[in-house]
């Protein structure tokens, strides 16, 4: 009988050491909780690491900054407070230099492209320094984004002259102040806020964005800009991965690279089409007049040509890796069409 309760006890053990193994990953975004990225790009991750891992691991998601804000998402991933998160290289201003270059007008027109564009370059090998404190999972671009305004609509370039707007990142600053506008450094979460106060005028965003946070309810015009994308980053705690159990990693591992930049790719795009006409219905878009398109295209290409110079004169490879994604822009327009 003895022998029996022990046996009895050591399988009830044994049970509860399986069940133990699985482990649970915090995963960090500042999207809100009810955005497309929410359910396309994190959830669906989740869920398929969930299921290729077969229950050893499991995804808590934290939305809308509640596991740290999102400037500091990148850090957050590097020192464990998060175990993964998604993030914009450009919030930390002059960290990723080279993955900046994506952000540069006129690479490409649609997410998807970009977002093979940027993957291409990180396995390429190009922007190993850039992110050796952390383990990433996928790179990705967002679409064209637009200028949005509260109250001020930009018809023409001269409209620009002396307006706050908000720009994503110091590279988008240089573009606006190209083009007369002066730029104002925030996040995307902190846009509504600053708007409503009056303490920019206007903001650059995706057309998804804008319904996304909110910011539907204070613009009023819209001008189609597209002259820049933004470069995201989904990495993991390098501490926390290589801890993982062989099944669990291969589980992330399937889950990495192209597949999911272009997943997240696809989204932005789909997302984008779905808010243009929404937006359009509820408030007015103008195009840039044809008579002055050169002028605008003249200060992007001053833009990207200050960017360039900067990353050359620091010993960086920055026309050479330009060249690079001009390439792998080419070949992957190819390879989706």
């Amino acid at each position: 009988m003895k022998f029996k309760v022990l046996s009895a006890t050591l399988v009830s053990l044994g049970l509860f050491a399986t069940a133990s193994k699985a482990e649970t990953l915090r995963y960090a975004h500042f999207m809100p909780a009810q955005s497309w990225q929410q359910s396309t790009m994190f959830e669906a991750w989740a869920d398929a690491v969930d299921k290729e891992s077969d229950g050893e691991l499991s995804v808590k998601i934290f939305p809308a900054q509640t596991l740290g804000k999102a400037p500091s998402g990148y850090d957050n991933a590097k020192n464990g407070v998060a175990d993964i998160a998604w993030t914009v290289q450009g919030y930390t201003a002059g960290r990723f230099p080279l993955s900046q270059i994506m952000e540069l007008p006129g690479l490409f027109k649609t997410a998807e492209v970009g977002s093979c564009a940027f993957q291409k370059l990180y396995e390429s090998g190009a922007l190993d320094e850039e992110y050796k404190d952390t383990h990433v999972l996928f790179v990705h671009t967002h679409g064209p984004g637009q200028l949005h305004m509260g109250n001020e609509p930009v018809k023409a370039l001269g409209d620009l002259k002396g307006l706050k707007l908000r720009r994503p990142t110091a590279v988008i600053g240089t573009l606006l102040g190209e083009l007369g506008a002066e730029p104002v450094g925030l996040p995307a979460p902190a846009i509504y806020e600053n708007l409503e106060r009056g303490v920019i005028d206007g903001y650059m965003l995706t057309w998804e964005s804008v319904e996304a946070f909110r910011l539907a309810e204070l613009t009023k015009y819209h001008t189609d800009f597209g002259f820049y994308s933004l470069a995201f980053v989904t990495t993991m705690n390098k501490r926390k991965y290589d801890a993982l159990s062989p099944k669990a990693k291969a589980a992330v591992d399937a889950n990495s690279g192209m597949k999911w930049s272009l997943i997240a790719g696809k989204g932005y795009d789909d997302a984008d089409a779905a808010a243009i006409q929404s937006l359009k219905d509820s408030s007015e878009t103008f195009e840039i007049p044809e008579a002055e398109m050169a002028e605008w295209q003249a200060a992007a290409a001053r833009a990207k040509d200050i960017y360039l110079s900067e990353l050359d004169g620091k010993g960086l490879p920055g026309t050479e890796t330009y060249k690079a994604v001009q390439g792998y822009v080419s070949e992957c327009q190819s390879e989706l069409n």
